[in-house]
């Protein structure tokens, strides 16, 4: 694979994924969450996993500033406002769980699915012992993803299940405030200048949208 340029890395790195994605968008669950095909059991499991993952972004991205050297202290203030943004989202996906009709104590208390667990322990590796740099691939799979599907498949779901925009904070929030967070990510890995750092996010990138894409096959299995 050839190195990303620094003019456009960002560009690039979302050319250079596109089979990986497609592994991901193709999860029967994502269709027949677009579709309207769902269930509140099936809403509900998807919740739980997306808790049991969000409630490690804060500590991942702290994780990633304590692993970085000085030449890149600006991107510690970078993660300091990713920080300041994710704290306290996994709260919100406990509120959507309970306005849904879900038990949100019992999903808190909960084991996160294997898969699940594989994706944040990969997230844990990449920050602590690989290239910390590369967990943007991370973000960049998490982000684009809701991006592209969380307001659509909000209103698909709601208009299925007749439940109240209480519900959906997390879905509808995230798809807004990811479209913010996609721009401000571009920033970031186009500002990266040494191809270690470009192929680390490539690489981090690749896997997320295999985990990511066993995930949601997972939430489907469990629910039926």
């Amino acid at each position: 694979m050839s190195m990303l340029s620094p003019v456009d890395a960002y560009g690039r790195l979302a050319d250079s994924i596109q089979n990986s994605r497609g592994y991901l968008l193709s999860a029967p669950v994502i269709g027949r969450a677009l579709a309207g095909d769902v269930t509140r059991d099936l809403y509900v499991a998807f919740l739980a996993q997306a808790y049991h993952h969000v409630k490690h972004t804060v500590p991942l991205l702290m994780a990633v500033g304590s692993r970085l050297d000085d030449s890149k202290d600006w991107l510690r203030s970078e993660l300091v406002h990713y920080v300041e943004e994710e704290h306290g989202h996994e709260q919100w996906i406990l509120n959507d769980i309970a306005a849904a009709g879900g038990d949100a104590e019992r999903v808190r208390r909960s084991k996160p699915h294997v898969e699940t667990d594989a994706m944040v322990a990969y997230a844990y590796d990449v920050a602590m012992r690989r290239n910390a740099v590369g967990f943007f691939g991370m973000v960049f799979v998490l982000e684009g993803t809701s991006v592209a599907l969380a307001l659509d498949a909000a209103s698909r779901i709601q208009s299925a299940l007749e439940l109240p925009d209480r519900a959906f904070s997390y879905l509808r929030s995230h798809g807004k405030l990811d479209q913010e967070h996609t721009q401000h990510l571009a920033g970031i890995v186009n500002r990266l200048d040494a191809p270690s750092d470009h192929m680390a996010i490539v690489d981090c990138a690749n896997a997320m949208f295999w985990l990511y894409g066993n995930v949601f096959r997972s939430v489907e299995r469990v629910a039926v």
